[in-house]
């Protein structure tokens, strides 16, 4: 498998499912953080245990030719991307899957090697039927432990019951410090423009004028590298910025326009700039994001008994996806940055000229966390205003 192919696919993938959560309603008006790349493992997941025309429509979503090479990206990203990096001044990284069965059911092996060998992922037997809220305690409790504490529930009240008889989890964890810290006793208050024209005052960082920025018809990026040690990843934070107080929209109809629109709009050289203002921001956002899957064409897996692969039971003809629930976390200072994610699959029957230029991230932007040696985005949001949470 060509792995910079299968994570382009999954780049121009990551795009669509973004693109759509930002227009849903639940994210109308509101600061997010989400990672598509959670959500995307999850579906390969999903996959490996799929048959029929279910199977096909998630290849066809999912931009993959074959089970294997999704099998074999998330299990790159498992072991490679997410490889922890702190103990040699590096990343704090963790990726890690979670399968929870009913007692009454097991795995099909063919499935069980898949889990094992390339998700990595714990396999747990609960009784769904008589202790439905102890399970979503214990994934809830598993999802804050793999996530140091940023996320504290991804399972809502409700979410599982006497139906359920399989629960697909992963989660996520990123913290690291930037390569060129902020100032702290530099970081001032300063107008930042809403989209309805009004401003509120907003902790604004500074540092060195020397960035990596770019500037495009329409909007600038800003690179800020993350400190490494002797890794050979490259992690960094993009925050694409519009020139337009209210081009926030446009610019996201830009980044999903076309396939590899992130990669050919990275900075790769520092630029003096006339001002650099950065704001402080922390954002936690949840939601279910089984409509959006279903409004970008992924409807099967949702509908018809194609989890055929899963389990030894004749119940599997009537598995289907219930619910995917999605949750993440960020915030970003003076140091560094802290993010976090988790998804939860419950199955149930059922550039121009630079000159001299400014970066003042005074109005909502874009931002992302990418890996850039292999180009693999972890986390995407939005920023409407810095001081909500």
């Amino acid at each position: 498998m060509d792995i910079r192919e299968a994570i382009r696919n999954h780049g121009d993938v990551a795009m669509a499912i973004t693109k759509r959560i930002l227009q849903h309603d639940e994210a109308k008006g509101s600061n997010v953080v989400i990672s598509p790349l959670s959500i995307y493992v999850l579906l390969s997941l999903v996959a490996a245990g799929s048959k029929g025309r279910p199977l096909d429509q998630l290849l066809s979503f999912l931009k993959s030719n074959s089970i294997d090479n999704l099998n074999a990206f998330a299990s790159h990203i498992i072991d490679k991307v997410f490889a922890d990096a702190s103990s040699c001044g590096g990343p704090r990284l963790a990726f890690v899957n979670g399968v929870w069965i009913d007692q009454s059911l097991s795995l099909k092996s063919s499935f069980q090697q898949v889990v094992d060998k390339y998700y990595k992922a714990e396999l747990r037997q609960v009784d769904f039927l008589t202790k439905a809220n102890e399970v979503i305690s214990e994934v809830n409790s598993w999802v804050e432990k793999n996530t140091y504490g940023l996320i504290r529930e991804i399972l809502p009240a409700g979410s599982v019951g006497s139906s359920t008889q399989l629960i697909l989890a992963n989660a996520l964890y990123f913290k690291a410090a930037w390569q060129q810290a902020f100032d702290a006793s530099i970081t001032m208050k300063r107008d930042f423009y809403l989209i309805d024209g009004s401003s509120v005052k907003a902790p604004f960082m500074s540092g060195e004028k020397d960035q990596y920025v770019a500037v495009f018809d329409g909007f600038k990026v800003l690179a800020l590298p993350y400190s490494q040690g002797p890794d050979p990843r490259r992690f960094s934070m993009y925050f694409f910025l519009p020139d337009r107080k209210d081009g926030l929209a446009s610019l996201i109809e830009k980044l999903d326009s076309e396939p590899g629109f992130i990669d050919r709009h990275i900075p790769c050289k520092k630029q003096e700039l006339g001002g650099f203002l950065i704001p402080k921001f922390k954002i936690s956002f949840g939601i279910e994001v089984s409509d959006v899957l279903k409004k970008l064409g992924l409807v099967l897996p949702f509908t018809e008994g194609g989890l055929l692969g899963m389990v030894e039971s004749p119940v599997a003809q009537n598995l289907s996806v219930s619910n995917i629930f999605h949750k993440a976390f960020i915030e970003v200072d003076e140091e560094g940055t802290k993010a976090a994610a988790s998804s939860a699959v419950t199955v149930g029957i059922v550039s121009l000229p630079l000159n001299r230029i400014d970066f003042i991230a005074n109005r909502p932007f874009l931002y992302l966390i990418r890996e850039d040696k292999s180009g693999t985005l972890l986390f995407i949001g939005q920023v409407l205003n810095p001081l909500v949470d």
